[in-house]
């Protein structure tokens, strides 16, 4: 992939809300040979989704969201693949990553409440065939997201006391 291209990724993962316009403008560049970037990538599936963040702890309807370590028998032939696609294709799935060290999966969900992903664990997850082992962890708060800091600190405006 291009320098250019690379370019236009780094400012809509910043913002997706810019206007080929725009980025044409910040890199120096046409609007068209923008725009025509930007379509090829969305072709090719470089560019999967524009999304946006959403701070849930400032939202009245909040939501559980749950990390799961799976550990798994890979299948023959197919290796992680299947397993993970099995996984993914529940909608209460919203992320899947094959890991490296003591577990093989991690399953990021989202649910309305603890029970609600205390079931979707024992009832859907951990009756996959291939399912050895499952470990919860319930996030209690979110910090940082992709880049973005949740919350906004102020500047302490104390006065420093010497002894």
């Amino acid at each position: 992939m291009n320098e250019f291209k690379l370019s236009i990724l780094d400012l809509l993962k910043e913002d997706a809300r810019l206007t080929a316009s725009t980025i044409a403008t910040m890199l120096g560049a046409k609007e068209e040979e923008v725009a025509a970037a930007i379509a090829e990538m969305e072709q090719d599936h470089v560019i999967v989704k524009y999304a946006t963040v959403v701070n849930w702890s400032k939202v009245d309807d909040e939501k559980v969201t749950a990390l799961i370590e799976v550990e798994c028998t890979p299948e023959r032939g197919r290796g992680f693949e299947s397993i993970a696609e099995r996984i993914y294709l529940y909608p209460e799935v919203k992320s899947v990553y094959l890991m490296s060290g003591a577990y093989d999966l991690l399953v990021e969900i989202e649910g309305k409440n603890l029970k609600e992903v205390a079931s979707f664990v024992s009832n859907k997850l951990s009756t996959i065939e291939s399912v050895i082992a499952t470990k919860t962890f319930f996030i209690l708060k979110k910090y940082k997201q992709d880049g973005i800091i949740f919350e906004e600190f102020e500047d302490d405006h104390r006065l420093l006391v010497s002894p």
